[in-house]
């Protein structure tokens, strides 16, 4: 009864907290108050974010009688002071709550904290929403590129950098401090942006190869008994084999596709002899995709499932008679790249030159593919038996992509992406209708 009565007061301070900061005119007592609110919704349970949260949307959202108001003025009279105006009365109170907590000590981070727990229970109360639409506007001005700091990660870097990094690789795991060791050697690059409120917290972070041609399979990248290559000579080719994100607060928030233009400018910089800069990626859902059906969704237009298109992926998921077979079972049995039938390759690499090439700019299209095309990179080539994990069998027949990135074109790709148009190779295309 009594820990029951002790959340409930904490709750209650909370509430009062945020009360008290958002009505405070001057700024003298702005940043004791924000303090406040950060330390009494650090003693918040995880329970009571539902409570904390729904306070905010129902307490802080814009008078609705004002907003009326002002865009009927506007609407009347576009002058400048109807515009303020109407953006004054517009904007969530909840905007300035989060402005002022960010005054508050480390007060960036606590704003950072407070949408990781937010979006843990988006799903259970989706009208909150409105609460993270106002935190993720904010986030993406705090957070924004000409903001944030790229710095080289390697051996020498914090201890407590190096240990988010194998904490946080969501890609190819990082299997501890050799294996890391490995991945900071000359012939690899990592590199990470930081914000100057967050100096130890990697927020985002990529990793490359220096090779002398593009890779088709990933595990020489990541063996951590590969011999290194130390001769900057014969770096011709720049692989992004992996990008992580580190802080699950910013979902969202634009980092990625920045970093990796940058770190191509620098690699460029630092190795003229450099020409290509490309991905090594995996392809996640795919065979989900598969086992589904393969259907490309209402969001991709007929007319670009042309009949030979159609037919092929007909055929293509004929031949793997997933039907009478589950890939689950398949896997189960034994099934593996090196013992497939040439047929069953024919057809996997059909279906997912398919699914990446024509599907990619639909809702349901693949993240990953998104990310890359959407960053102006081309869809170069898929790679048979390029991943051959547990991991890459069962989301891609351990399938992989290059996505290459042509300095000199990713402005025009990305404009044709925006417009629906995904750029792939002719290797690509003859893989969609064998």
């Amino acid at each position: 009864m009594l820990e029951k009565l002790a959340k409930a007061r904490n709750l209650s301070k909370a509430n009062n907290a945020i009360k008290r900061l958002i009505s405070e005119r001057g700024e003298s007592n702005a940043v004791s108050m924000a303090d406040d609110v950060v330390n009494n919704y650090r003693k918040l349970t995880k329970d009571q974010h539902i409570a904390f949260f729904t306070y905010l949307f129902e307490k802080l959202n814009p008078q609705v009688d004002a907003v009326l108001k002002a865009a009927q003025n506007f609407a009347a009279e576009s002058t400048a002071r109807n515009y303020i105006q109407l953006q004054k009365v517009s904007e969530s109170p909840r905007q300035e709550l989060f402005r002022r907590l960010n005054r508050a000590g480390h007060g960036t981070a606590a704003v950072v904290q407070m949408r990781r727990d937010l979006l843990q229970i988006l799903d259970k109360k989706p009208e909150l929403a409105a609460v993270d639409f106002d935190m993720r506007h904010l986030l993406s001005s705090w957070f924004n590129p000409g903001f944030l700091k790229m710095h080289r990660v390697d051996w020498k870097s914090p201890a407590e950098v190096l240990e988010k990094l194998i904490h946080h690789e969501a890609v190819h795991a990082i299997d501890g401090w050799d294996d890391l060791r490995r991945r900071l050697q000359p012939d690899h690059r990592c590199f990470a942006f930081f914000h100057p409120q967050l100096p130890s917290e990697p927020l985002i972070f990529v990793e490359v190869a220096l090779l002398p041609e593009i890779p088709t399979v990933i595990t020489p990248l990541v063996d951590k008994k590969a011999e290194t290559v130390d001769q900057p000579s014969q770096y011709k080719v720049a692989v992004f084999y992996s990008i992580s994100n580190c802080e699950p607060g910013l979902r969202g928030v634009s980092m990625g596709n920045f970093l990796i233009k940058r770190v191509a400018e620098q690699l460029h910089a630092e190795f003229p002899g450099l020409k290509t800069f490309v991905t090594l990626s995996p392809i996640p859902g795919f065979m989900d995709w598969v086992s589904a059906g393969a259907n490309l969704g209402e969001d991709v237009p007929a007319e670009r499932l042309k009949p030979n298109l159609r037919a092929a992926r007909d055929q293509a998921l004929a031949n793997l008679k997933l039907d009478a077979q589950s890939w689950t079972e398949k896997l189960s049995a034994g099934w593996h790249p090196d013992l497939a039938s040439p047929k069953e390759q024919e057809s996997l690499l059909c279906l997912a030159s398919i699914y990446l090439g024509l599907g990619s700019t639909g809702r349901n299209g693949n993240p990953v593919a998104k990310f890359h095309l959407g960053n102006g990179a081309k869809l170069h080539l898929v790679n048979w038996a390029g991943d051959l994990s547990r991991k890459g069998l069962r989301q891609s027949a351990g399938l992989m992509v290059n996505y290459l990135y042509d300095l000199g074109n990713v402005e025009e790709n990305h404009e044709k992406f925006a417009n629906g148009e995904i750029v792939y190779s002719r290797s690509v295309g003859r893989l969609m209708a064998p």
